[in-house]
Parts: structure tokens; sequence; C-alpha cells
């Protein structure tokens, strides 16, 4: 009698910490579903190339990258976390839940190197006509030891939304550098788009 009672008690016991670990795996805490979805990677250890969901069955494919330099312009900035997302290429964000926080499926990391150089594999994004959006792809960087912020989106040059009187604002703003423009390198889209980060950022996060 006394060892089946030591059994049912090892047996309660294990359950619990295994009901314990099941719970601690599901962060639907109220800092995980509004914080940055930078801070969302699954990877221990990300590299300075990430390619973004789908690929590889789009027809528009694009393959974008450059180098991220410190606030000088000049130095290579390193272990820099690059996050971008993007709408598919009928201008829709394929929005999916995960322990009930919504986020954007096209979407990707990287992490810059000691030459601060990045490169997403990924594809054109549409427009959406029904609220004359142009195509964008929407990238927040994270530096060591400081918070999370957005760039302004990244355009596209041929973006038939993209009218002169946009561009002259851009003009005005001092970011052309937002424009990108594409070339065509064995049947894919690539460009060039190096990234100066912010100098005002602020700091510990």
């Amino acid at each position: 009698m006394k060892n089946v009672i030591t059994f049912l008690c090892l047996f309660c016991f294990v359950v619990s910490n295994c009901s314990i670990s099941a719970q601690d795996s599901i962060d639907n805490s109220e800092d995980y579903l509004k914080r940055s979805p930078i801070y969302d990677y699954t990877e221990l250890q990300l590299s300075n190339t990430d390619t973004i969901p789908g690929f590889d069955s789009k027809s528009n494919k694009l393959k974008i990258s450059g180098i991220i330099f410190e606030s000088d312009g000049i130095t290579p900035a390193k272990d820099v976390i690059l996050y971008i997302d993007q709408a598919d290429e009928n201008g829709d964000f394929d929005l999916r839940y995960n322990n009930e926080k919504r986020y954007v499926h096209n979407r990707g990391w990287i992490k810059t190197d000691s030459d601060g150089s990045y490169t997403f594999y990924t594809y054109v994004p549409g427009n959406d006509r029904r609220y004359n959006q142009m195509q964008q792809l929407f990238p927040i960087v994270k530096e060591s030891s400081k918070a999370a912020y957005e760039l302004e989106s990244f355009l596209f040059d041929d973006d038939p939304f993209l009218t002169k009187t946009c561009r002259k604002r851009l003009a005005k703003k001092g970011d052309p550098t937002r424009i990108l423009k594409l070339e065509i390198v064995d049947d894919m889209y690539v460009v060039q788009k190096n990234i100066v980060l912010n100098s005002n950022s602020d700091s510990t996060k």
C-alpha cells in the first residue's frame, strides 16, 4: 500500500511539472502581444541572410542586399538585427496568429556580421488598389543594447502609384534613397540598399 501511495505521489508530481512546462512554453503576456515583431524570431543564431516565406513560389523574385552602417555612414555596423515584412503579390497582408498575437506571415530577420552586410531573398510586393497602397517593404532595426525602431518603408521606382507628387515630397524630405531601382540578373530582380543607423535611437532595451 505504501508503494502504491508513493507511486501516485510521484505520478502527480511528474504530470504537474509537465503541465507547468507546457504553459511556460506559451507566451501570451501583454508584453509579448504588444512588443515589436522584430523580437519574435525563433532562431537561436540569426545569420546575415534570410529568405522570406513564399519566395520560391513567386514569379517576381527579388534579392535585396546592402551594408548597414553606423550613424557616421562609414563604419559597418556589427550585430544589428534587421526585420522586414511585406504584402503578397496582390497587395494583401497574409495575417496569421501565434499565441493570440497577430503577425504578417511574409517576414524575415537577419543579423549583421562584422562587415555589416545583409541579404534578403524575397519578391516584389503588389499594390493594394482598394486603398491606393504603394508597393512597400517595411523594415525595423535593432542595434545591440538599444531599442528597436522603424525605418521609413522601402518603395519601388517602377511602382505606378509612386507619382511625381510623391517623388517631389520625398525629395523635399531629403529621402530619395527609399526608392529602390531594380535590375534583372539571372531572371531575378536585384537591388542594393545600404542603411545608415539613426544616431538618436534610445539605448538599453
